[in-house]
């Protein structure tokens, strides 16, 4: 309560005559007789100020500001001693009172202890409200720099998928240029190029608009206990065909030792599809022995229960400038035939898991991706 002063006292006459002089003062005063009442008073009432004697029964004043002091620390207690009360006078200080007075009590000294309390109290709220002000200043400075981030990043990411889809017409209106030639010139040759070229700028389109929907699909987990070979198993499994269509040796390789964990294994499939589909483009592009181009899939239990996943690839690798721009928006490796999506969308997925993802590559050597997830939670918890 603002303005108003609690007064313990286990003197009657003391209480009334300190009650007429603070009132005189323009303060609210409400009076105790002993530490006890004080206290319970105190609980209901929130005084800005107590005013109270040393020595009482049942509990003193000593224990009194301390137990005051523990329910209000910026309570203002001002300590009242009788002859021979010095010591402990000095102990309330160090309870942190805010002054003491001595019995007989001067009008004048009690009016500056009590005009010590209130520039105390005055300071204090000044502080408060200049925190508060500037809390809210540095709120709102955060925001203005997040949203100018996130225009800018919208801007950064419009340019991008511009420069995509510009990247893709272009290569339409090449195949139909081509097209067009073998209509008029009635050249086989060319309108089957022509309708290959418009054939894969279409198949880009089509790639381009899944990998937006999937990046700009919520990554909501729907965890469940799941055997972590099981997503690994089944990307093998759906992408051998196409690796032996491109003279890949794809193989996996499981722990059998792995236990169920809680994970989403929709999610974690759809990454992993992504990472063996790079490496499998990755060794078709490599110029070499076809022999040698492999892809191995495996799977480890981490020390913390969680498990591992590798994908290594024995495909062209990547320039030390490329590892750099792995997972940044809209950056391929593969040129005009990727989208630059599908690394980023996979990065999204394992940190939405508490995961990680890193990868080790060079050039005309491979590179080998890694995939770490930890055990996650129950679904009852």
């Amino acid at each position: 309560m603002e303005n108003s002063i609690l007064l313990v006292d286990d003197e009657a006459g003391i209480r009334t005559v300190l009650g007429i002089s603070l009132a005189d003062m323009g303060y609210q005063v409400v009076t105790a007789e002993n530490g006890r009442d004080a206290l319970n008073i105190f609980k209901k009432q929130m005084p800005s100020i107590v005013l109270t004697d040393i020595k009482m029964p049942e509990m003193d004043g000593i224990e009194l500001l301390r137990r005051i002091k523990e329910l209000s620390p910026d309570t203002e207690v001002i300590m009242i001693t009788g002859h021979g009360d010095m010591e402990l006078a000095i102990k309330s200080v160090k309870y942190a009172a805010t002054d003491f007075v001595a019995k007989p009590i001067n009008d004048e000294i009690l009016d500056i202890a009590l005009q010590r309390a209130q520039e105390r109290i005055a300071t204090r709220r000044q502080l408060n409200e200049y925190t508060q002000r500037l809390e809210q200043l540095v709120q709102e400075k955060t925001q203005r720099l997040l949203e100018a981030e996130r225009l800018a990043a919208v801007g950064q990411t419009v340019a991008d998928l511009s420069h995509a889809i510009k990247n893709i017409v272009g290569g339409l209106k090449g195949g139909t240029f081509v097209l067009e030639k073998g209509i008029e010139l009635s050249h086989e040759q060319y309108l089957m190029q022509g309708w290959e070229m418009i054939k894969g700028n279409v198949e880009k389109i089509a790639n381009l608009s899944l990998d937006l929907l999937n990046y700009a699909k919520g990554t909501e987990l729907k965890f469940q206990l799941t055997d972590p070979n099981q997503p690994a198993c089944e990307v093998v499994k759906l992408m051998a065909p196409a690796a032996k269509e491109q003279g890949v040796d794809l193989s996996i390789e499981v722990d059998a030792d792995l236990e169920e964990i809680s994970l989403d294994p929709e999610l974690i499939h759809r990454s992993l599809l992504n990472l063996v589909t790079n490496a499998i483009d990755s060794c078709s592009d490599r110029q070499s022995d076809p022999e040698i181009n492999t892809v191995r899939v495996q799977t480890r239990k981490t020390r913390e229960r969680g498990v591992e996943y590798r994908v290594e690839d024995t495909g062209c690798g990547m320039k030390p400038a490329i590892k750099k721009k792995v997972f940044k928006r809209f950056f391929t490796t593969k040129g005009s035939a990727g989208t630059g999506i599908g690394l980023m969308a996979t990065k999204k997925i394992i940190d939405a898991h508490q995961g990680e993802i890193s990868f080790k590559s060079k050039e005309n050597k491979g590179t080998e991706f890694i995939i770490r997830i930890p055990m996650g939670k129950k679904n009852d918890e």
